[in-house]
């Protein structure tokens, strides 16, 4: 699917917090994200509205397109996890908006999660918020330079 024809959209906050919502819960009512989010009904669909017309939120399963924004860091982050803890750490990856995928794997590590920020200091950030997860006992991270 092509989406060259489509505005480009700049995240904030609330849209973070939104999509974050939607990936743990695609069929949340928009009365429910709007009381979760502290803001009102009108508000939430408006950005949803927003973001389905930017092509950046492709479904209710917050699938958000790989080549969205041009001026984003990308890196893939190898993660693994202290013995039986993966169900508890996924789910505190998947409250991390930064994490735009995440895998699970078999040999060394337990999980892969895509990184996506725009700045080096929120990656700086969302490494050591990951890292400071319970259960986290090692990571490496690298970044992606350019597809081939």
């Amino acid at each position: 699917m092509k989406h060259s024809n489509r505005a480009k959209h700049i995240f904030d906050d609330y849209d973070r917090l939104l999509i974050s919502l939607l990936r743990k819960d695609g069929r949340a009512s928009v009365s429910k994200l709007a009381e979760i989010m502290g803001v009102s009904r009108g508000t939430v669909q408006t950005r949803l509205d927003r973001l389905l017309e930017s092509g950046a939120l492709l479904g209710f399963t917050a699938r958000v397109r790989e080549d969205y924004e041009v001026d984003q860091i990308r890196a893939i982050m190898m993660i693994e996890v202290m013995g039986k803890n993966t169900s508890q750490v996924i789910r505190k990856l998947r409250g991390l908006p930064e994490l735009t995928m995440m895998h699970t794997t078999s040999g060394k590590w337990d999980l892969i999660a895509e990184v996506t920020v725009t700045t080096l200091s929120d990656f700086d950030r969302t490494l050591r918020e990951v890292r400071l997860i319970d259960g986290v006992v090692n990571s490496e991270t690298s970044i992606l330079l350019s597809s081939v």
